[in-house]
């Protein structure tokens, strides 16, 4: 089995970058015969400006670009996909929005055209999502970002596209918490992350990789 772990984070030596590899490290702890790819989105320099191009994409006018195949290419080539971000305002860096909003494209991440039935197309996927917020739960229960961020994010893009997001979680208080106890965190889900993924895609990856 294989996940692809993409961060969203600009600092190399962040708590969120060495989260994705705590994740990383968890998944081969509980199976050596498991495999990894971090996807640093920041040192890549991907591009996340939806431009002309993706419009022409959206509107089934053009072939997706190089940069945005490429990505898709990774997705595919994995079981499961682990977002790991810095809570910005409540929601996503717009890097990783914008990585998203390139790469979650019409036609292959759902379909639509005029007239025609909708169609999600990431059935198959499983997502893992790790935010790293500064407030303490009571922030976002309180004024009901937590509520916010799982209708944007989990109902709004994933589930749009099909997609069946298996866990999230949110670790809070990054700033005052020993950073060891959310290192912990993401170790765990790691470890668990396949056996969390439900059978029929596990078998189904193994027939790929033969």
């Amino acid at each position: 089995m294989h996940a692809l772990i993409v961060v969203a984070h600009h600092d190399p030596r962040s708590l969120t970058h060495a989260l994705a590899q705590a994740v990383g490290n968890g998944i081969i702890q509980a199976n050596p015969a498991d495999t990894f790819e971090i996807a640093d989105l920041a040192t890549e320099g991907f591009d996340p400006r939806f431009s002309f191009a993706d419009h022409a994409v959206h509107h089934r006018e053009a072939s997706p670009p190089a940069d945005v195949l490429a990505e898709q290419a990774r997705i595919e080539r994995a079981a499961a996909l682990v977002l790991v971000y810095p809570i910005y305002w409540w929601s996503m860096p717009a890097l990783l929005k914008g990585w998203i909003d390139r790469v979650f494209s019409n036609g292959w991440a759902f379909d639509f055209r005029l007239g025609e039935s909708f169609s999600q197309q990431l059935r198959h996927l499983r997502v893992h999502l790790l935010a790293v917020g500064g407030a303490d739960a009571d922030s976002f229960q309180r004024h009901g970002y937590d509520q916010a961020m799982v209708t944007q994010i989990e109902h709004g893009i994933f589930d749009y596209c099909g997609a069946r997001v298996v866990s999230s979680e949110r670790l809070l208080e990054s700033e005052t918490v020993d950073p060891k106890t959310h290192l912990d965190t993401a170790q765990a889900i790691g470890q668990r992350l396949f056996s969390t993924t439900d059978e029929t895609a596990r078998v189904g990856a193994e027939v790929e990789c033969a």
